[in-house]
């Protein structure tokens, strides 16, 4: 019994201690979140929509798509150059099948692919931030007609840019991968060849951060305008979840603890750390309704992925052909953008991908003890597979609430809580000597 108020002690004393860290920010994450600029993103913006269509099948060399993914992948070699060799780009071209529907023959297409290559030769984690650089009009197969895409997903590949930028400067223990996808909206084409090379290819990626329409503060119909907030969907049964992961998750009610879920929560606790006046809202939902994006093939081959979206759209200026009707523009022109906004969600994005890419390896074996009745909660778990860590937080919520809302510190691999695990959910997460925190995981039952 010593032993045991002996470690909750601990527990207790490190919850002060977390409650006096929560709002330190790391320098270098800092620093790099005020480096992005709004007036960047802007210019990235009047950019991609001068050309006259990035429709996936536009063909046109000088003013369509062609000519879009050169302009991409010379501003990513450009800043390649400040990363001492670690970051390379390049466009990956590839034949997309016909389906009959959206791609009516087989067709070339390409993404545009930046990777900053991680420096620990030991980290073969893999960290995503992406967006599609296809546009469209009213007319989904017209791919010559004017599209200037500039929210949809401009905004998306122009937020992908500047953290390529930015990031490229800095040197991160694991590799991310900056990508301009191609054909989202002929049915998800180039993510779904990114993640399918990925999974022939055993690529370890941990997390997927998609950025589709994130440029806009104020809706059409409703008339509200918030750039304060922003959305994050994410999974709640993983399309991938096979039956044994789907016995356990009914067996411990785990429906809102997929690792898609611990993604946005992850996201939130950082982004709104380090982004002032934004509130990360958690969606529980894949995406929109009935709708989809380039996050679902990643999770579709069981990898970590989530969408990043603005709050409120406005769909006068989201799939319409450019026109004035009745005295209103129509079409996803960048005059009806809010560049200011836009820059809040990139820092949500820069600071979730810098604190993922420097941070532990998960622990590994995270379980809770259930082979007896009691009302303390213990959990065990074993040090990460990779990399030298100072601890650990155990995370602790109230089955009604969305966000962790105790973490315990603990140097050791287990913990004992005086609280009933009928009544709360737990999680644990590695933490580096520089206080990077990994993704949570939920435990799996011990039985015996």
């Amino acid at each position: 019994m010593r032993k045991i108020l002996f470690t909750l002690l601990l527990g207790f004393l490190s919850l002060n201690l977390f409650s006096q860290q929560a709002i330190i920010r790391n320098p270098q994450i800092a620093e790099m979140v005020e480096e992005v600029s709004a007036d960047s993103l802007k210019k990235y913006i009047y950019e991609l929509t001068s050309f006259n269509s990035r429709h996936t099948l536009n063909t046109n060399t000088e003013n369509g798509m062609p000519a879009a993914q050169r302009y991409v992948l010379s501003k990513f070699q450009e800043w390649a150059k400040a990363s001492g060799g670690r970051m390379s780009a390049e466009i990956e071209e590839f034949v997309t099948p016909g389906d009959g529907r959206r791609i009516k023959e087989d067709a070339k297409v390409a993404n545009v692919v930046a990777t900053l290559i991680g420096t620990n030769p030991n980290d073969n984690r893999v960290f995503i931030v992406s967006a599609h650089l296809d546009s469209r009009n009213r007319d989904v197969m017209d791919a010559d007609g004017a599209a200037p895409g500039a929210n949809d997903d401009g905004s998306g590949v122009a937020l992908v840019m500047e953290l390529a930028r930015i990031m490229a400067k800095t040197e991160f223990s694991a590799t991310i991968l900056f990508v301009a996808f191609t054909g989202e909206e002929q049915g998800l084409k180039g993510a779904t060849y990114l993640a399918d090379k990925a999974k022939e290819q055993g690529w370890n990626i941990e997390a997927v951060l998609n950025n589709d329409i994130v440029g806009n503060s104020e809706s059409s119909g409703t008339l509200i305008k918030n750039n304060t907030q922003m959305r994050v969907f994410s999974e709640t049964i993983p399309l991938a979840e096979d039956e044994r992961a789907a016995s356990i998750r009914r067996y411990t009610n785990a429906d809102n603890d997929s690792k898609s879920r611990q993604l946005a929560r992850y996201i939130k606790e950082v982004g709104e750390r380090y982004v002032d006046q934004m509130e990360v809202k958690l969606i529980y939902r894949s995406d929109r309704f009935l709708r989809g994006g380039d996050q679902t093939p990643f999770m579709r081959n069981g990898y970590t992925a989530v969408r990043m979206s603005e709050m409120n759209e406005n769909f006068i200026h989201q799939h319409e052909n450019v026109r004035i009707e009745d005295g209103i523009q129509y079409g996803d022109l960048p005059e009806f953008m809010d560049f200011e906004y836009l820059r809040k969600v990139s820092a949500v994005n820069l600071a979730s991908a810098a604190s993922l890419a420097n941070s532990a390896y998960m622990p590994q074996d995270v379980q809770i003890d259930v082979r007896g009745l009691s009302n303390h909660s213990i959990l065990l778990w074993k040090a990460p597979q990779t990399g030298k860590v100072k601890g650990y937080y155990v995370l602790m919520r109230e089955t009604s609430s969305s966000m962790w809302e105790k973490k315990f510190f603990t140097t050791e691999t287990n913990l004992t809580l005086p609280y009933s695990k009928d009544n709360y959910f737990f999680a644990v997460q590695s933490v580096t000597e520089g206080g990077e925190e990994s993704l949570p995981v939920f435990p799996s039952p011990l039985t015996r």
